[in-house]
């Protein structure tokens, strides 16, 4: 993820937001990045996690790109070994940091995902192709 030193540099931003802001919604979104910061920094004295090697294998290319647009957003560097396959992400973080803050955003996202699959799936099949689509079978 990032650096300390960037963190409390953004830290520091987003307190001198926080005592300037103009609206309520504005104080309580710079007041909630503000939280979710200090957890990030590490307090003096206490050694910072260390990063581990992670492999996520998606079940699909869509999932690998939004994976990959997730970790982006976080700080992380995806990448993959030669010979890999194409939906094997590896990635180097702090464990606890990252199944904290980037993977419940993929996974919220992921669903949002799925559903419209689904829902273009069935707008296809019914309407566009005049089927009914029942995903039951004709057992003979």
């Amino acid at each position: 993820m990032k650096e300390d030193g960037e963190l409390r540099a953004k830290l520091a931003k987003l307190e001198a937001l926080f005592r300037r802001a103009g609206s309520p919604g504005e104080k309580s979104a710079a007041g909630a990045a503000i939280e979710r910061l200090r957890g990030r920094v590490t307090k003096a004295g206490e050694q910072p996690e260390p990063e581990v090697e992670l492999q996520h294998s998606l079940p699909d290319i869509w999932c690998v790109d939004l994976f990959c647009a997730v970790c982006r957003k976080h700080g992380v560097r995806p990448y993959r070994y030669r010979r890999q396959r194409r939906t094997t992400v590896m990635v180097r973080v702090r464990e606890r940091e990252f199944y904290r803050e980037a993977w419940p955003e993929y996974c919220q996202l992921h669903a949002e995902l799925a559903n419209y699959f689904n829902d273009v799936t069935d707008h296809l099949i019914s309407r566009v192709m005049g089927s009914g689509g029942s995903s039951t079978l004709d057992l003979k």
